[in-house]
């Protein structure tokens, strides 16, 4: 089905044209409508909440994962087999991963956030596990905490001095110290199991671009809240068994690594799909987000933190752009120089520069795939425009647009779904539905 709305846009263009005024957004528009189509059936896929029934995956919210029925879609699509290699190069908490392994099917995961990689990697650690086992360690720790001392933490991190009551905090870094000294794969199923409570425990709350701070938030007693976590994944075990995922499991490589350089990735055959999703360019820190399961174990010191939050994809304010890093696209170009106009009205004056320095990440993240890739493979990434002060960027357009200069063929642009604008930008431009969209490209 074509898109009704992209007809309108077109004549908007021919008049806009007439005037010599039409857009470089709107040429991508009017460029890329035939390929365009609607699917809102992948609408609930593109989010973490169709993994709150699947188990395993359900035990570590990761609110910006995809659906494992999102994956089983798209391997469907492309008729992949277990003669195929699925490579996600922003492989967050493994969905992808999860469902190509209990196909049978070779996959390969890189991420640069640590948390992300270690939950891809520990997922796999439950088969591992016999039934009953988890119970039976967590009552050999509960008795151990009241003596243990406190496990270090970056308590020179702002967050982490006002998360939790002191009583809270002091709870959670003596479990940390006892089930740090379990062996694997306990240790780790235990960190993950660890990690998945804390925010409950803390005043925090990951629902926007940053970690929000909830002060009248009731917060949950740590060892109560992991023992229900451990009963819980007593329950997805049992529950995998009976599914018989594991009968043709298949143990996906997950590395720590980043995707706009593949180099040191040790791929042992050029990957023939890959099912991703990059971070969006809407401002979110990952490393704000997750501050607190990083600050129990995968930093040491607010040093640690800050140079790991300039060191991932720059979809976020605090991005650092050189004075030579320009646009690497026109539309994007348009965009930020009327921002930069606008600077005095911006919420944040630094959004001119992260959208510089995304889409020049993003401009080597697709030749690296194109680099890497064998020869007819399938790009299928989910993506998210963005609207700024009132100024529309077609992110899946350009992207789409930049995959054609690395020498990718574009087959389809499908929206999932529409999401609104900010009640301040309704109130000052109207309601704008903004397409978050899936991008299936191929390599020839």
């Amino acid at each position: 089905m074509q898109l009704r709305f992209f007809e309108k846009d077109d004549s908007v263009c021919l008049e806009r044209a007439q005037a010599a005024t039409c857009t470089h957004r709107d040429s991508l528009e009017k460029r890329f409508a035939p390929l365009m189509r609607e699917e809102p059936q992948l609408g609930e896929m593109v989010s973490y909440s169709g993994n709150k029934k699947v188990p395993l995956l359900r035990l570590y919210r990761y609110k910006e994962a995809f659906a494992f029925r999102f994956v089983e879609q798209f391997i469907n699509r492309f008729g992949l087999t277990e003669e195929d290699c699925i490579f996600d190069p922003f492989c967050g908490m493994g969905t992808t991963l999860f469902v190509a392994a209990s196909r049978g099917i070779p996959a390969v995961g890189i991420d640069r956030l640590p948390i992300a990689v270690f939950v891809a990697q520990t997922l796999f650690l439950f088969h591992q596990v016999q039934e009953g086992q988890l119970r039976a360690t967590f009552e050999h720790l509960r008795s151990r905490v009241p003596a243990a001392s406190p496990a270090p933490v970056a308590m020179d991190v702002a967050i982490m001095k006002i998360a939790f009551p002191p009583e809270t905090l002091l709870a959670l870094r003596k479990w940390k110290t006892v089930i740090d000294e379990l062996d694997n794969p306990l240790r780790d199923v235990f960190r993950l199991l660890f990690f998945s409570i804390l925010e409950s425990c803390s005043y925090t709350s990951k629902d926007g671009q940053f970690l929000r701070l909830l002060r009248h938030k009731r917060v949950a007693n740590p060892e109560a809240m992991l023992e229900r976590r451990v009963l819980e994944a007593e329950r997805d075990i049992k529950l995998v068994r009976e599914l018989q995922w594991w009968r043709r499991l298949r143990m996906p490589a997950v590395y720590l690594a980043d995707t706009r350089n593949l180099s040191d990735v040790p791929l042992d055959r050029p990957p023939t799909a890959i099912i991703t999703s990059p971070p969006y360019v809407n401002r979110y820190d990952y490393t704000r987000s997750y501050s607190l399961e990083l600050c129990f174990h995968f930093v040491k010191n607010f040093d640690e933190l800050k140079a790991l939050r300039l060191g991932i994809l720059r979809s976020h304010i605090e991005s650092r752009v050189s004075s030579d890093e320009k646009p690497p696209h026109p539309a994007v170009q348009e965009v930020v120089e009327t921002l930069q106009a606008k600077r005095k009205v911006l919420n944040n004056p630094r959004i001119p520069a992260m959208l510089t320095g995304y889409f020049v990440d993003m401009e080597h993240v697709i030749r690296e795939w194109a680099r890497v890739l064998a020869p007819g493979a399938r790009v299928a990434m989910v993506v998210d425009n963005v609207r700024f002060e009132g100024e529309l960027l077609p992110v899946d357009l350009v992207l789409s647009e930049m995959a054609e200069a690395a020498g990718f063929q574009v087959e389809q642009i499908v929206v999932a779904r529409y999401k609104g604008n900010s009640s301040q930008q309704m109130g000052k431009y109207g309601r704008v539905p903004v397409r978050e969209s899936v991008v299936i490209w191929r390599k020839p």
